[in-house]
């Protein structure tokens, strides 16, 4: 009986494979069409895309078209393909202004812009691009029930651009490129003004000025560490019991001793 039943799986596997290939091969189109929806149906999104990739141009303008073009761009999204799903699914939102599916189609398409932002170390492009997307759905969608999520990618694609703003603005401070980290960190806080990375990036405009001040040829010594104490201030103001404000105050005790040799 087990070995009957196996013989029984194996007719059934390879004569679908067969009727599969068979309708991948024939010119007919509406068999295709059939396939391709009962095999996106069914979750086989591979074997599916591969029967609208055919027969989409054949149903441009028809009344098929729209359910064929939704289908064909949810393929890709299933598959995981995010660049080719976002690109579909925006099509599809500019050629069906309309569709019942429109609203659906715009998040998966902003969604996958932001699966496509890469990690914060790297060029981001891309995370600008679905921050965009993902903006202009909650813009058009406020009362959408993905307004929650929505929200929740934007905040962290944006926690992703200002912790690379951040990590490059911090790196000129490492190589003891004070003046430009300084320039970088004032950059930084028009762009960001409320970072979770605001403390850091005023102590480290703080200790940039300082370090340049003691390294600076002896008549630019006095002016730079009193930029530097004004820098300080500006700290304190904001963060008096803060994670850097010990070390802080260190800087600020050694800026006011050095400036007491010049009374």
């Amino acid at each position: 009986m087990k070995r009957l039943l196996y013989l029984l799986i194996c007719v059934l596997f390879f004569g679908s494979c067969s009727e599969y290939q068979k309708v991948l091969r024939e010119e007919e189109v509406p068999p295709k069409y059939k396939m391709a929806e009962n095999l996106y149906k069914e979750g086989k999104y591979a074997k599916a895309l591969k029967l609208f990739e055919q027969i989409v141009p054949q149903y441009r303008g028809k009344p098929q078209a729209e359910r064929i073009m939704y289908y064909y761009a949810d393929t890709y999204y299933q598959l995981g393909d995010h660049y080719l799903a976002g690109y579909q699914f925006e099509r599809f939102t500019k050629s069906y202004p309309r569709s019942e599916k429109r609203e659906e189609a715009a998040f998966k398409s902003a969604k996958s812009y932001y699966e496509l932002s890469p990690r914060y170390s790297l060029d981001q492009k891309e995370t600008t691009e679905a921050i965009e997307k993902l903006q202009a759905y909650i813009n058009e969608y406020p009362e959408s029930d993905k307004l929650k999520d929505a929200n929740a990618m934007v905040a962290e694609l944006r926690e992703k651009k200002e912790k690379k703003a951040y990590e490059i603005a911090k790196q000129y401070h490492h190589r003891e490129n004070y003046k430009v980290a300084i320039s970088a960190f004032d950059n930084y806080l028009v762009d960001y003004p409320g970072s979770i990375y605001r403390e850091k990036v005023l102590y480290y405009k703080l200790e940039s000025e300082y370090l340049l001040a003691i390294g600076s040829y002896e008549d630019l010594v006095k002016e730079r560490l009193e930029v530097a104490q004004g820098y300080y201030k500006n700290y304190k103001k904001y963060y008096k019991e803060g994670e850097l404000t010990e070390k802080a105050e260190t800087i600020a005790e050694d800026i006011k001793q050095r400036l007491e040799q010049y009374k």
